[in-house]
C-alpha cells in the first residue's frame, strides 16, 4: 500500500463526509500512516491519530472483520482483468451494496447508511 493511495483515500473520505474537527482516525502501524506527511494531513483536517498497540491485532478487529467480509462476499468470487476493474467493482460493493443495502444484525438489522441516518436524526432531535 503506497502513501499516495492512503492519502487519496483520506481526501475522498473527507470530501464525501466532511467530518468535524476532532474525529479519531484509527489505523494500524503501517509506515504509510506513521509518515510525517500523512500525520501533517491529519493535523490539517483536525483529526486525531489512533494506532493499534504493537502486537495487538484486536485493536483493529472491526476493520479486519470488514476485509474478511469483502473477500468472502465479493473478491474470492471474481477474477479481475485489470486493477481498474477491481477498483470499480469493489467501490460499487462498498458504496452501494455494503453501505446502503446490506443489513447488519449488530446495527438492528439496518444498513450502515440507514443506521447513520437514524443516528443523526436522533442527534438533531436531542
Amino acid at each position: 500500500m503506497s502513501k499516495s493511495l492512503i492519502t487519496q483515500s483520506l481526501f475522498r473520505a473527507v470530501s464525501a463526509k466532511r467530518p468535524a474537527k476532532g474525529l479519531i482516525h484509527h489505523s494500524d502501524r503501517g509506515s504509510q500512516y506513521c509518515s510525517r506527511g500523512y500525520r501533517k494531513i491529519l493535523d490539517q483536517f483536525g483529526m486525531k491519530a489512533s494506532m493499534s498497540r504493537k502486537g495487538n491485532c484486536y485493536d483493529n478487529a472491526p476493520m479486519e472483520s470488514f476485509w474478511g467480509t469483502l473477500k468472502q462476499e465479493l473478491v474470492y468470487h471474481r477474477h479481475y482483468r485489470s486493477r481498474q476493474e477491481a477498483i470499480q467493482d469493489i467501490t460499487e460493493y462498498i458504496e452501494i451494496f455494503y453501505n446502503r443495502l446490506r443489513r447488519q444484525e449488530r446495527l438492528g438489522y439496518l444498513s450502515s447508511a440507514a443506521y447513520e441516518q437514524k443516528f443523526y436524526a436522533g442527534q438533531l432531535a436531542a
